[in-house]
């Protein structure tokens, strides 16, 4: 397996423990922010990450002046957010998919870019920012035409190129003053982007949909999350009562560490190419 070689020794080591472990198996991936970091979006809790407080859902749905702080920063966050581009770890986990190897993709992301990188079944556990969902009438809108609205409403914004996201894909404004929130274009409704904030519960629907994903497969890939949120400790922990192998790749600690059968503490991007190319062969 040649591409161990392009590692340090404690690397290289645990990512041939790591293909032993996953060799000939089924496997399920669950996907955290430090998957997207090579794309360009910051993760909330990886070295070097900016120090955010995230807006609950309590606060968004409250408070009025929180609503319009959200949807500006998001608003000039979001066409920088919107161009960017897989990164080699999410085309290598289309590639193992492709191979017959990975049975699908449960990400904590809400940047799309595992479908756009060409994963097909994806379950997108905290939903996604290309809808925006009213909650009185249930319409739902894309989120670029909502840009468009956006804009025309508020013609004094200037909307940057490029920016230095913050990790929700948002930008800090340096003011709310006289933004003309966005609402339903059908019943003048309180819109809200598809994602699950902070303290919202997943659609048991959609958790459901991880669970069988994880129950048609083998063993458990964890790339690029720390494991804070519970969603994944609780796959993690029905893949340990099944007894599966748990191979975690993740820069630094994360929940999930002591219950792993491998950890590697290394980039996301180059083990998960380095899997890509070696799990095909072990087979």
């Amino acid at each position: 397996m040649t591409t161990v070689l392009e590692f340090d020794a404690q690397t290289a080591a645990s990512l041939g423990r790591a293909v032993a472990a996953l060799a000939g198996r089924r496997i399920a991936v669950l996907t955290g922010a430090g998957v997207s970091t090579d794309s360009g979006i910051p993760d909330y809790r990886g070295k070097g990450a900016p120090t955010r407080t995230p807006m609950t859902v309590q606060q968004f749905l409250a408070d009025e002046a929180s609503r319009r702080r959200y949807w500006v920063g998001s608003h000039l966050g979001w066409r920088t957010f919107a161009a960017a581009r897989p990164n080699a770890g999410h085309e290598a986990l289309a590639a193992l998919e492709n191979e017959g190897i990975a049975t699908g993709v449960i990400t904590q992301n809400v940047d799309g870019l595992h479908l756009r990188a060409g994963s097909r079944r994806v379950v997108e556990l905290h939903g996604t920012m290309r809808r925006v969902l009213c909650l009185h009438c249930g319409q739902v809108f894309d989120r670029r035409d909502l840009a468009s609205r956006v804009e025309a409403d508020n013609p004094w914004i200037t909307v940057p190129d490029a920016v230095e996201l913050g990790p929700d894909g948002d930008v800090l404004p340096a003011s709310t003053d006289g933004f003309v929130v966005p609402t339903c274009s059908v019943c003048d409704g309180m819109l809200k982007p598809e994602v699950v904030f902070f303290g919202e519960y997943i659609p048991p629907t959609r958790f459901q949909e991880a669970e069988q994903l994880l129950a048609a497969s083998d063993a458990l890939l964890v790339a690029g999350s720390s494991l804070v949120v519970n969603s994944g400790i609780r796959l993690l922990d029905r893949a340990r009562r099944r007894k599966l192998p748990v191979v975690i790749v993740n820069r630094g600690e994360t929940r999930g560490d002591a219950r792993a059968t491998v950890k590697i503490d290394a980039g996301t991007t180059e083990v998960l190419q380095a899997l890509a190319a070696a799990l095909p062969a072990a087979r």
